[in-house]
């Protein structure tokens, strides 16, 4: 990519920054395993998902992410994730119409 931040658009750093999110803590192969999910989440979407403290929770958000049952969460089985939570938390942000 040749673009430098200064000419990205807003939608095109937040891209930027889901990517470097990821790869903050994916170390395993870029990919994340459970313990680097629930940190991840803990501490970059705490404001949109509760913290995460059971494990039973974690495992079952994890299997529904493993699309493909490797038990890691590649780049876009992590998309799936920030989708389902983008789209949940549309409302909050949604303009107020009269």
């Amino acid at each position: 990519m040749k673009a430098s931040k200064e000419s990205m658009s807003e939608l095109e750093t937040a891209m930027v920054t889901i990517i470097q999110v990821f790869h903050k803590y994916s170390s395993h192969k870029c990919n994340l395993k459970k313990a680097e999910l629930k940190a991840l989440i803990n501490h970059e979407m705490n404001n949109f998902i509760m913290k995460i403290h059971e494990n039973e929770t974690l495992d079952q958000l994890f299997m529904d992410l493993d699309q493909n049952g490797d038990l890691e969460i590649d780049f876009k089985e992590f998309i799936t994730l920030i989708a389902m939570v983008t789209s949940a938390c549309h409302e909050l942000f949604a303009p107020k119409r009269p």
